[in-house]
């Protein structure tokens, strides 16, 4: 006879690079889920630590951070991790940032202010 059990949940990582304390908090909450294992590190070279030894699915990647921007983490991202999915965040006007991170291939791109909405359904649909 057939197991009925259900098939174990997979985790999802998503790594938050994001030097500002409160909107780590903010995402943190926002994207709390069962489904989703969420860690943060505050700059470009924890990024990289980080990357050495764990691959998130997801990465939210704040445009300007104390040791780099994240326009230019994201052509290293892509060369030696083609697979994480790129959100970029940004509180920077005007939409130069945008376009550089939509043809550096950033797979979505959000202007701080953000909206719970927002960042929940842009990290759900590259999750999915």
């Amino acid at each position: 006879m057939p197991s009925t059990k259900p098939a174990a949940k997979q985790i999802k990582k998503v790594l938050i690079v994001e030097d500002e304390a409160d909107i780590c908090l903010l995402l943190n909450i926002i994207l709390k889920d069962d489904e989703v294992d969420v860690e943060h590190v505050k700059n470009l070279a924890n990024a990289r630590e980080f990357l050495s030894s764990q691959v998130p699915s997801v990465i939210l990647l704040d445009h300007k951070l104390p040791d780099g921007h994240g326009l230019e983490f994201i052509e290293y991202l892509k060369v030696n991790y083609p697979t994480i999915k790129i959100i970029m965040l940004t509180g920077y006007k005007p939409s130069t940032p945008r376009e550089i991170a939509l043809s550096d291939h950033a797979d979505i791109f959000l202007e701080k202010p953000f909206t719970r909405e927002q960042v929940y359904a842009s990290v759900k649909n590259l999750l999915n």
